[in-house]
């Protein structure tokens, strides 16, 4: 399915993962929201809506840290991915920089594993298949960084998910 035996995918609930980091699928004003968002922020517990609200802003196509609280996850990497406006707008490019802050910020805490949801696929309305080319390739190049996770699982909530990342992470 990969070539690259430091990326895995799992179809379930990314906060029952054990991974140093688990990232959200963030608004920028880092509020508990639906989807993945708000899963994770019930896992966690109400500290982690208190934490982000203390480092709230966070602009598209960045990303914040909080500690884990109530979840397996040391941090939550609070990613803000684009809203699809029909490509036009630097969706792609802020893509991208949700995916390549999350990876920075968790090599410059020390992580070794990380689980990232399909940003912006859900209620943000980004087309699954582009997203994961560019989720894909994004964190490929960052794991070529020095001191990047050694491990990075795409948690696919659902058939259709993950078979777009296989697609995606298909070597043809």
């Amino acid at each position: 399915m990969t070539t690259d035996p430091r990326i895995e995918l799992f179809e379930g609930d990314i906060t029952a993962l054990e991974v140093d980091a688990i990232v959200n699928a963030a608004n920028e004003r880092l509020a508990p929201g639906g989807g993945v968002c708000g899963a994770i922020h019930r896992a966690a517990g109400p500290e982690l809506a208190a934490a982000c609200a203390r480092l709230a802003p966070c602009a598209t196509g960045g990303a914040r840290a909080t500690p884990g609280f109530k979840l397996k996850a040391r941090f939550v990497i609070h990613a803000v991915g684009p809203v699809w406006q029909g490509g036009g707008n630097g969706e792609p490019d802020k893509l991208e920089g949700a995916y390549r802050a999350a990876m920075r910020i968790a090599a410059d805490r020390g992580c070794r594993s990380i689980a990232f949801p399909a940003i912006s696929t859900g209620i943000y309305g980004y087309p699954l298949a582009p997203a994961t080319r560019i989720a894909v390739a994004t964190v490929r190049e960052e794991l070529a960084r020095p001191g990047a996770p050694e491990r990075v699982i795409f948690a696919c909530f659902g058939p259709d998910v993950a078979a777009a990342y296989r697609q995606a992470l298909s070597p043809n």
